[in-house]
């Protein structure tokens, strides 16, 4: 008894043991790594050289080289922030069908969130996020956007007239931000031509130029510049808000202008449905978005034109036979934009090659793992468009400019083509885009053409911006 007594105490501590490290092996076999890369300095990290390339146009290459040296997934300091750059196919939807992967739906860098706040829609999650978006595409949806199309019309008319006409040299990039702002200035706020909206053209570049800027406030910076800028902005759009809240009141229309509608917006117990910091925020969100990204479309559209003169003799072809249907002179209509299908075909592989939105960051809410490495929580998530765009697998030829490729959109894989987005989280904004678009290039390319007076290269910061501005000699041709 004593002997088996012994042997029991023998064993038993074996066994307790051997089970301990049996479950530390398969717990420490769990535990994924770290993606490969460096963090850098704290802070910097690699967001110095990371600028320089964007402002050399050499950012694609950049990151090629990141890929290249550690795959599809690697860590690095970006904006202030560890963070995690992931980028291909299977990316870009972890990105955009976040809601269930733990990261949140478009958490931005600290930089871009001290500018834009946190109730915009790129900070909102979940029933936050879905109740703003949906206030927001009460006046984006098609069917709503279809009585802004003559006010659009006007809005292209009247700049062309003031900015273009008379002129033998213009700056492309300069006018199409003003001509852009100023629909934009009409359509969300409601407020016309005159100081106010002068102010708004002086801030919103400042504002913009902090976005992707190391967060570091100091008064030479352009980080300390931007906060200043939207202080400025938040404080006019403020005002604006109380003044068009009065006029609903007395009975203003609720589709006069963006403000006014989400005013207008009441849940079931007769209260404003957003909040007047959301209102705020989302449309000094949206109006930067449409300022910047549309007036880049178009400006690289009349870089191409005057480029690629096959491209540019087909979609005149297309807008000079609307405007002889058209010899009155009437606004454009909605079934007028309808027949621009290979004009936006144009714009679309444009946006291809050149997507005005490089890329985005999320942070993770919990840790992640993702290609066999673990995202820790709070960490950044870099991603980026280009990567899809010129995968050869998906876009045969891609650095071929093949419009065509449009032709069958069924046929692009989900996820691949991603200059608004994709999936819950695509741009609410788009169908304003597109319209804006064809309006413009409507009337750009019917009354005048125009050839580069030089140097047509271009850098990002973090928009791809043409160098000196693109000036073109423009020559006036038939009005129909």
């Amino acid at each position: 008894m004593n002997s088996f007594i012994t042997i029991l105490l023998l064993i038993v501590p074996m066994i307790i043991l051997l089970l301990t490290i049996t479950k530390r092996r398969r717990s420490s076999s769990k535990r994924l790594p770290l993606p490969p890369g460096s963090l850098g300095l704290p802070i910097i990290g690699q967001s110095l050289s990371f600028f320089r390339a964007m402002k050399s146009n050499t950012a694609e290459k950049w990151l090629d080289q990141r890929t290249q040296k550690y795959g599809p997934i690697s860590k690095l300091t970006l904006f202030g922030n560890p963070t995690v750059f992931i980028s291909g196919l299977a990316a870009n939807k972890f990105i955009f069908t976040s809601n269930s992967s733990g990261i949140t739906s478009n958490q931005q860098s600290k930089s871009t969130r001290a500018i834009l706040g946190d109730r915009n829609m790129l900070e909102l999650v979940d029933h936050d996020h879905k109740r703003v978006r949906d206030a927001l595409m009460l006046f984006l949806k098609p069917e709503s956007l279809k009585d802004y199309v003559g006010k659009m019309d006007g809005g292209v008319r009247e700049h062309l007239d003031m900015y273009w006409e008379g002129k033998q040299q213009v700056k492309v990039l300069p006018l199409m931000r003003r001509l852009t702002f100023d629909i934009i200035c009409s359509l969300f706020c409601g407020f016309e031509r005159g100081p106010k909206r002068d102010e708004f053209v002086d801030l919103f570049p400042k504002m913009v130029d902090g976005v992707w800027s190391v967060p570091i406030n100091l008064p030479f910076t352009s980080y300390n510049r931007s906060l200043r800028a939207t202080a400025r902005m938040r404080k006019i759009v403020r005002n604006l808000i109380h003044e068009k809240r009065v006029q609903l009141e007395n009975g203003a229309s609720p589709h006069q202008d963006l403000i006014t509608c989400l005013l207008s917006i009441r849940n079931d117990d007769n209260e404003e449905l957003i909040t007047e910091e959301e209102i705020l925020q989302n449309v000094i969100f949206v109006m930067g978005a449409g300022y910047d990204t549309t007036s880049t479309l178009i400006t690289f559209l009349v870089r191409l034109f005057a480029n690629d003169p096959v491209v540019h003799a087909s979609v005149l072809q297309e807008q000079e036979e609307i405007a002889k249907n058209n010899p009155s002179g009437e606004s454009l209509t909605w079934e007028d934009l309808a027949k621009m299908k290979y004009t936006w075909r144009v714009a679309m592989e444009t946006l291809r090659l050149f997507p005005p939105v490089f890329g985005g960051n999320r942070r993770a809410l919990k840790d992640i793992e993702y290609d066999g490495h673990i995202i820790p929580k709070g960490w950044q998530i870099f991603w980026v468009a280009y990567k899809t765009h010129v995968d050869d697998r998906i876009f045969p030829e891609p650095t071929k400019f093949i419009p065509s490729r449009f032709e069958n959109q069924a046929s692009i894989p989900p996820y691949s083509f991603i200059p608004f987005g994709g999936g819950p989280r695509i741009c609410p904004g788009m169908e304003y885009a597109r319209i804006e678009t064809l309006v413009a290039v409507h009337y750009l390319i019917t009354r005048f053409s125009w050839k580069l007076c030089g140097d047509d290269s271009f850098s990002r910061t973090p928009l791809p911006v043409p160098s000196k501005g693109l000036p073109v000699q423009i020559t006036s041709r038939k009005v129909w």
